[in-house]
């Protein structure tokens, strides 16, 4: 391939760097547009919401370890914390496009405005793409291929037609997407509506600044923490091929079973006001460390559907009133879309993507343009995102190629069936993807899935550590395409990045003998004890 062989990367956040780095990897140019003067995409904090672009909360934190979100062949610092909050990840993106050389492909404050098949497509696969930099100066360029990675936490739902009343409502009302901290509702009363991971940790948030939390939920959630027995991240010990392969074993009615109980020994789910309708493994958890903690201590009351607005008076479902609310914030999800792609490629009345294992339009009739990220797994995106881009750019680059267009189809059509039981809405069922499953199959598309059997073989302490340790992003560097000569040692040394940045108070170790010894003195204190009770008996027996 020559250097004209161009690559549009739309998005510059978690997603959009690896794509890049995926280009440079195939020997493509890559050229990434920016519509903000910084990396980082959702983890880019701002004071204030804009338009169409991802925002978060001062205090979110990630609810995935850092050694299953990072990229597959840069871990992060050993000394990073293990749940990460947005600054440290922000640290991790430069560091990874300082190392990559990554930044001379971006042109920030840069919008695209249209991306337009070229009136050779069907020849070429090549895109015009029309882009309005800072200045308002438009220009067109030509690219062979168009990688999206826009992100899908843009667009925030407002129901405000499914509650009577609202407009009587005297009070602020906002959806999480505007939310940025605390202080605005100090003293206050506020009801935040919907049990999500965003819903979880707003309602916890305000319960230490408001004088009073409610957290309204339609259907209830299973809540979990970020850390299993023994203080370990959740992810690094759920996450397993063994364990994985345990579960496609058990029937599903037995795992619920156990699962459900095994939540319900932590804090009771219906006790606290938290069990939800549907079983555990229907739908995705809410991780959560502190809201069973804040519910015990009254400051966060569980309630359930809003049903109506009476002025400043919420009235619930369960016929309960709420007085004097002062404010509304609704953890009601996100819509996606894409205004600058073709409307061809959306189907529906809903603009739903048709994609094919979440990445292409089977509509093209030459595959150059992927959208990445834009999927929901029960484990990190990251990882998921990257192999998107490792794959996307070998096909672009033609080194892969793809299925035809009725194979794909089908395809997405028994991926979506497969999911409308848990996810009634065909939207929303088509982003839901397995983590493991869905990695392996990309992995396997892009010929970088691992071979456990060989493994075991050939490095039997690499291959005990991927099929039962957790399945980190290092695995995918192995071997194949993209192979990373750190991978086998970074999967080695995974726990001792879980342990370095906890390592801060020296702990004596207690030495093997001095164990020893003190079984050996309290084992013959026991016996001396025992001979003597033995002697003393007699004395007690005569002393009549």
């Amino acid at each position: 391939l020559t250097n004209f062989f161009r690559v549009a990367v739309i998005g510059a956040g978690s997603s959009g760097l690896t794509s890049i780095k995926c280009c440079l990897d195939e020997g493509l140019e890559p050229v990434c547009f920016e519509s903000s003067d910084d990396i980082g995409g959702l983890w880019k904090f701002k004071e204030q919401p804009e338009a169409d672009r991802c925002s978060i909360y001062r205090s979110v934190i990630v609810n995935t370890s850092k050694e299953m979100m990072c990229y597959s062949d840069f871990p992060m610092p050993d000394h990073f914390p293990n749940f990460v909050n947005n600054s440290t990840i922000m640290q991790y993106f430069r560091l990874y496009a300082e190392h990559f050389s990554l930044l001379k492909h971006i042109h920030f404050q840069t919008t695209v405005r249209s991306v337009r098949q070229r009136p050779d497509f069907s020849n070429s696969g090549q895109w015009e793409v029309v882009t309005v930099d800072r200045d308002g100066r438009e220009e067109t360029h030509v690219f062979d291929g168009v990688l999206v990675c826009a992100g899908h936490f843009t667009q925030p739902i407002k129901p405000l037609s499914d509650f009577p009343g609202i407009d009587t409502f005297p009070g602020t009302i906002i959806h999480s997407w505007e939310y940025k901290d605390p202080d605005p509702y100090l003293g206050k009363r506020v009801v935040v509506v919907g049990i999500g991971n965003s819903g979880g940790d707003i309602a916890v948030d305000l319960s230490r600044a408001c004088e009073k939390t409610f957290l309204s939920t339609r259907k209830g959630a299973w809540v979990i923490g970020r850390v299993v027995d023994r203080g370990l991240p959740l992810d690094m010990i759920m996450m397993t091929r063994a364990r994985d392969l345990f579960y496609w074993l058990l029937p599903r009615a037995l795992l619920n079973l156990i699962w459900e109980r095994s939540l319900n020994q932590r804090h009771d789910h219906k006790l606290y006001g938290l069990q939800p309708v549907h079983r555990i493994l229907d739908q995705r958890v809410v991780i959560n460390d502190d809201l069973p903690g804040r519910i015990l201590l009254g400051e966060l009351v569980m309630k359930p559907n809003v049903q109506k607005f009476q002025g400043s008076t919420v009235v619930f479902d369960d016929g309960t009133v709420e007085e004097k609310i002062d404010a509304v914030i609704l953890c009601t999800g996100y819509d996606y879309r894409f205004p600058f792609l073709p409307t061809s490629l959306s189907s529906g009345s809903d603009g739903d993507l048709k994609l094919y294992r979440r990445i292409f339009p089977p509509s093209l009739e030459r595959p150059t343009l992927a959208i990445l990220g834009l999927i929901q797994t029960k484990g990190p995106i990251m990882p998921a995102a990257e192999l998107q881009a490792r794959w996307a750019t070998r096909v672009i680059a033609g080194l892969n190629h793809l299925p035809p267009a009725e194979k794909m189809d089908k395809t997405i059509e028994k991926d979506v069936q497969a999911n409308l039981k848990s996810y009634p809405c065909p939207k929303l069922a088509a982003l839901q993807v397995d983590h493991i499953p869905y990695l392996d199959a990309i992995a396997k598309e892009v010929g970088v899935c691992p071979n456990i059997a060989w493994l075991l073989l050939r490095d039997p302490a690499v291959g005990f550590r991927v099929f039962f340790g957790p399945c980190s992003p290092y695995q995918f560097r192995l071997n194949g395409p993209g192979h990373w000569s750190g991978a086998r040692q970074a999967i080695l040394t995974q726990w001792d990045r879980v342990a370095k940045p906890m390592k801060t108070r020296p702990i004596p170790e207690t030495s093997s003998f001095s164990l020893f010894f003190w079984l050996c003195l309290s084992g013959g204190a026991a016996v001396i004890f025992a001979l003597m009770a033995m002697r003393m008996i007699p004395l007690f027996l005569n002393s009549d």
